[in-house]
């Protein structure tokens, strides 16, 4: 159970990280609770995978999760660029994480 807690605290970095296009320095409310909902739901259910996965392991998944997610919401959402390297780099993460997990 704890990699699917690990999962779903990553897609909420995912959410954190694209609330913060939309604060407008914390001035828009709407967007600005989403951002702190996000971020309180991603870090609470990163310390609860940390307890049965170790915190170095745990803390790579997570932050790839969010690494990669927020890359691809950026792409498909904003026309942000998806050149052949950028996503050679972002498999490369990929192999990283699942590396992690094979280990572990």
């Amino acid at each position: 159970m704890a990699w699917v807690w690990l999962i779903l605290g990553g897609l909420f970095e995912v959410g954190f990280t694209t609330c913060l296009r939309f604060v407008d320095g914390f001035k828009n409310v709407p967007w600005t609770l989403a951002f702190l909902v996000s971020v309180a739901l991603s870090m609470g259910l990163l310390e609860l995978a940390s307890r049965q996965i170790s915190m170095g392991t745990a803390y790579a998944v997570w932050g790839g999760i969010g690494a990669v997610g927020t890359v691809l919401v950026g792409i498909f959402f904003f026309q942000e660029p998806a050149g052949a390297l950028r996503i050679a780099f972002i498999f490369g993460i990929v192999a990283c994480i699942a590396g992690l997990k094979l280990i572990h």
